[in-house]
């Protein structure tokens, strides 16, 4: 196999061998601790302009299957494995992920020291990085002018709008790099189901008459996305709201708070979120790399719901005095635990009783 080199903006160097594509990139390198879900994670839009550094030893292990995509394509811009699993073994698998990299022209580098490498971003923080299939003396000075695209959104979201119909609650849903497994989730609930581009104004959304709105996932910086919050601020006043991972960052910023940059992120499977309404621990999912700044909380009207129990992150909020929460992680779970997929009930029940409220008013 051809050797290929991971490079680090602070000039640390991994080698390790090719597959995929041996094309040339940069992005942004990141960490993921799942034991499992490498095809929800590899394919969630959440991890564009990122390469992904798995931490677990052998990625792979049962194939691809047809199922488990959260979009159609890889989404992240590489893959960093110990050991990619040449015979994978599963009732599901289509073909190995070592063969799906091939068709889809996305570069992977196998053999790396993966453990080293996870110690370092953990020490160091998130880096900038390329993946190449020669050092040189350029590369380096390459890497630091190198700048993350702002339009990690605009890219990722629908460029139309279209509906997964049903008779159920009506819910508009901003698609900010949407994951398929929220549709599942919703789906699985008769929800009828608007999905609209990240773009969208709040007279198009309000037009088309639905009863709840929800925030998607998504790429990038919050402050990138500043064009969603008037429209946001609107919507929150007339319609019960939820968000999910960076639309609970852009619903924060919306109300007046401020997000910051982690050092590296939370990226797995198996986060401890306290639920401090419900006094209850939930095992969840995440892939973030930003967060609510909990000090900026005290100038809004949000209150905090959710903490990570290891860092004490915001991890939930909700609006004083409307129908509006957000989160985080990602109850969906997908891949991962199932202990907060109740927060879809719980939106759900919130535009119930919002409805008979304006019943009661009328």
């Amino acid at each position: 196999m051809k050797k290929r080199y991971i490079v680090l903006e602070n000039g640390s160097v991994y080698e390790g061998e090719s597959f995929g594509s041996d094309v040339d990139v940069m992005a942004e390198l990141v960490f993921n601790t799942g034991m499992s879900g490498y095809q929800e994670s590899i394919t969630d839009l959440s991890y564009r302009g990122e390469m992904i550094v798995f931490t677990y030893p052998l990625i792979g292990n049962y194939g691809i299957n047809r199922d488990d995509f959260e979009s159609l394509r890889p989404a992240a811009s590489a893959i960093i494995v110990h050991e990619i699993a040449r015979r994978p073994s599963n009732w599901r698998q289509m073909m190995s992920l070592e063969e799906w990299a091939e068709r889809t022209n996305m570069p992977g580098i196998t053999g790396v020291d993966t453990r080293a490498l996870t110690r370092e971003l953990r020490d160091n923080g998130v880096m900038k990085a390329a993946l190449v299939n020669e050092v040189t003396d350029d590369i380096f000075s390459e890497i630091k002018k190198f700048v993350p695209s702002k339009r990690m959104v605009a890219d990722a979201t629908t460029k139309t709008q279209y509906q997964n119909p049903t008779d159920g609650v009506s819910i508009a849903l901003i698609d900010f790099g949407l994951k398929n497994s929220i549709l599942r989730s919703l789906a699985k609930r008769g929800v009828n189901v608007m999905v609209f581009p990240a773009d969208v104004d709040a007279e198009t959304i309000l037009a088309a008459n639905p009863d709840g709105i929800l925030l998607s996932n998504g790429p990038g910086n919050p402050q990138d996305v500043a064009y969603a919050i008037p429209t946001i601020q609107t919507l929150q006043e007339q319609l019960p709201l939820m968000g999910i991972c960076l639309g609970h960052q852009l619903f924060a910023i919306a109300n007046g708070a401020e997000t910051y940059k982690l050092k590296f992120g939370h990226r797995g499977f198996n986060h401890a979120v306290r639920n401090l309404s419900k006094e209850r621990l939930d095992f969840t999912s995440q892939n973030h790399g930003y967060a609510v700044n909990r000090d900026s909380l005290s100038k809004t009207e949000l209150v905090v719901t959710h903490e990570e129990i290891n860092d004490h992150t915001v991890e939930g909020v909700r609006l004083k005095n409307h129908h509006a929460f957000s989160v985080q992680f990602h109850p969906d779970a997908a891949p991962g635990p199932h202990d907060a997929e109740y927060l879809f009930d719980d939106f759900l029940n919130m535009i119930k009783n919002a409805k008979k409220e304006t019943t009661q008013n009328a």
